[in-house]
């Protein structure tokens, strides 16, 4: 027998709240980011037009670019709310990781960008006016994108969006970024002319190193993939469940910000259908307490097997076959 619960809690409204309470979280944590580092990009743009520096323009383009990420993240998390549909049964959750994949995507533009202009600088060396007005803006880029960063992360590991997490990882390579500007600008005024390039390609492998990271993050939640000990917490979870005899197989997958149980568990072959419903509602409960954003859970009963009979014997030929 099969039951499913929802998120902890014995009222459907209050999983509902909880689950939009997350959503609004993530959609307001995108929005505070777009205007700190528009406002950042703002200032920075004014001090690209009295001192001319190509970089400060670079990195100020770059911070605007990277504030309007923000929208395919705000528009999975709007999209996440909707309600399951008779085609999209799962619901929309998913829409988080396909805008994962596209602030990878805008990591991986970043740093072809900072790679390409490092080269040409590096052959092409610019002068630049204005040089503590530079460094002074190097900073402030550091600092919004920092502050973004701490933000964006804090709040994506706490309702559990990889999205919003990669997003942060996004925002803290464009503040090495910023500090690039800041240290070409040091260079530039002790009369290193080759400063500038050369921070630049170290600052493209900085971000290589955040895009191998974020890429791999985004890339184990497209293809299901959870933290071991996670899969632990369940069996451990279930195996101190009274009635549990064993544990069989266990799925753990997440669905947007939210996990998705489903569990295999033997009971006693004597039970009655109502008493080992009550022992996988039991099962369940025992889930929802333990598991850390565990959104739902499906625990499947199976009697224990008497006498070598499989009670699963009439399906076992499709197993095989997808085996």
């Amino acid at each position: 027998m099969v039951h499913a619960v929802r998120p902890h809690s014995h009222d459907t409204a209050d999983q509902v709240d909880t689950e939009l309470e997350s959503s609004r979280e993530g959609t307001r944590a995108v929005w505070i980011s777009l205007a700190v580092l528009g406002v950042t990009a703002l200032l920075q743009a004014v001090i690209v037009a009295l001192s001319g520096s190509v970089a400060l323009l670079g990195d100020t383009l770059h911070n605007l670019a990277d504030a309007l990420t923000a929208v395919p993240l705000a528009i999975a998390f709007a999209v996440g709310r909707r309600a399951p549909t008779r085609r999209y049964t799962y619901g929309f959750g998913r829409a988080e990781d396909l805008a994962g994949i596209v602030i990878v995507v805008f990591i991986a533009a970043s740093a072809v960008v900072a790679g390409v202009e490092a080269v040409r600088r590096l052959f092409h060396p610019a002068d630049v006016d204005y040089l503590p007005a530079v460094a002074l803006a190097g900073v402030l880029g550091f600092a919004g994108n920092e502050i973004v960063a701490q933000y964006r992360i804090r709040v994506g590991r706490r309702i559990g969006s990889a999205a919003l997490v990669a997003d942060g990882l996004h925002a803290r390579t464009d503040g090495f970024t910023s500090l690039g500007v800041l240290a070409s600008a040091g260079g530039l005024a002790l009369g290193w002319r080759w400063a500038d390039p050369v921070v630049g390609l170290l600052i493209t492998a900085a971000i290589l190193v955040v895009l191998a990271g974020a890429a791999r993050q985004v890339y184990r939640r497209l293809m299901d993939a959870v933290d071991p000990e996670l899969v632990d917490a369940v069996e451990h979870a279930l195996e101190h469940t009274e009635g549990v005899l064993a544990v069989g197989t266990v799925r753990v997958r997440w669905i947007g910000h939210r996990m998705r149980a489903e569990c295999d568990i033997v009971v006693d072959p004597s039970l009655t259908v109502v008493q080992a419903h009550a022992v996988a509602v039991e099962a369940e409960h025992s889930l929802l307490h333990a598991v850390p954003r565990l959104g739902s859970a499906i625990v499947h009963a199976d009697p224990a097997p008497v006498g070598g009979h499989d009670h699963h014997e009439a399906v076992a030929h499709h197993r095989e076959e997808l085996s």
